[in-house]
């Protein structure tokens, strides 16, 4: 497996655990937790599409040359 995909990998699973985390902090009633969830989620998502576009552009400028 490429460094790449093992990275997405985990990048999705931390996405996965903060919106379980969201259900969890819902169910106990803790805003903090639920808003530490959600900044979380959008962290990690956005990290993932910056890195996508990052390969993505790089295979782009490999496949010129």
């Amino acid at each position: 497996m490429k460094k790449e995909n093992i990275l997405f990998l985990l990048l999705a699973a931390i996405t996965v655990v903060c919106i379980m985390s969201i259900g969890i902090a819902v169910a106990e009633r803790s805003i903090f937790i639920a808003l530490l969830a959600i900044v979380g989620v959008i962290l990690a998502m956005g990290l993932g599409f910056t890195l996508k576009k990052r390969v993505r552009e790089n295979n782009q400028s490999e496949s010129i040359k």
